[in-house]
């Protein structure tokens, strides 16, 4: 009798942790050996440690769950508690969502933190509206070209087809006079490989995760923006949980934010050694090409000030304030 009753509570006890127990599922687009997906793992495993296991976060790496496009409407409809998307990509629906893909307006560390200071509380305003909320965002490291051509200034990048991922790197390659190809992270190795694409504007970081060196000979590093991924969850699953939790998803966020841009430093001079070692040529651009992409800069912020109104003029001046 003694070991019925025991039995008898020991699952009534695994039942009721059962019960307690949240799963949530985080989306993201990159592989599970970018520095950002690695984040998003520590930020789970955290969140598990500190909650003592009542809320679990399962990240689903490499666009496995959703396609970079489809995961911010994934985590605003509930099918995915969480995701982490690039901002960028946004752009055509909010356009302060594009500001830090705007080319040489934020153009270093230092910069991008100031910009997302600015950005923050409009960020937070407009995802709070769609029914999600911001947890934290990190930065890639700064942008430049990968070409399969040397590239002196933007002549040499007419009719060129250019692997586009953003409205600004499509706006970009129209600037230039390239044909823009929109190509998303997970499939950009075999773009370049099957000559879909022949040049781009990313990370060192990226060239890495693609091995674009296996493809391309040139990376001139243009240091032109620094495009930041936000990690949201739905504000519906976030706000379901106890305060407590809440808070602790918070202090992980906050930590994971740190850490995620300490790593975005590293891995900056790490992929660009890396990218070196396997044969690809860093140069550093001249001063022709600058200048021409400093004027495709230029037009774009304009564009897009005549686009986003008070609202991004407002995010843009407080930027702009020392």
């Amino acid at each position: 009798m003694k070991i019925k009753y025991a039995l008898t509570l020991a699952l009534l006890v695994a039942n009721t942790a059962a019960l307690a127990q949240t799963k949530w599922d985080l989306a993201s687009a990159y592989p599970a050996t970018n520095f950002h997906t690695e984040n998003l793992q520590q930020f789970a495993n955290d969140v598990d440690k500190a909650s003592a296991g009542k809320l679990k976060i399962t990240v689903h790496a490499n666009a496995a769950l959703f396609k970079a496009p489809e995961i911010k409407r994934s985590v605003q409809g509930g099918q995915a508690q969480a995701g982490e998307i690039l901002l960028v990509n946004f752009q055509n629906e909010w356009q302060p969502f594009g500001m830090d893909g705007l080319p040489f307006l934020a153009d270093s560390y230092d910069e991008s933190a100031k910009l997302y200071k600015a950005q923050r509380p409009a960020l937070e305003k407009k995802l709070a509206e769609q029914g999600i909320n911001l947890l934290y965002a990190v930065a890639w490291p700064p942008q430049g070209i990968y070409s399969k051509k040397p590239l002196n200034s933007v002549a040499d990048l007419k009719g060129i087809k250019w692997r586009a991922y953003s409205p600004a790197t499509s706006r970009i390659a129209e600037l230039v006079g390239a044909q823009p190809v929109t190509v998303q992270a997970a499939e950009l190795s075999q773009a370049f490989a099957t000559g879909v694409v022949e040049a781009t504007m990313t990370s060192g970081a990226s060239g890495v995760d693609s091995k674009l060196y296996e493809n391309l000979k040139y990376y001139y590093d243009m240091q032109a923006w620094l495009p930041k991924n936000a990690v949201i969850v739905n504000k519906a699953a976030f706000e379901a949980l106890d305060k407590p939790t809440q808070g602790l998803v918070l202090k992980a966020a906050s930590d994971a934010e740190a850490r995620g841009l300490a790593a975005s430093k590293r891995v900056n001079v790490e992929s660009i050694e890396k990218l070196k070692a396997n044969g690809m040529n860093i140069i550093v651009p001249s001063a022709q090409l600058k200048a021409d992409m400093k004027k495709v800069g230029d037009t774009m912020v304009k564009e897009w000030l005549e686009k986003s109104g008070a609202e991004g003029k407002a995010v843009l001046d407080a930027y702009a304030k020392p």
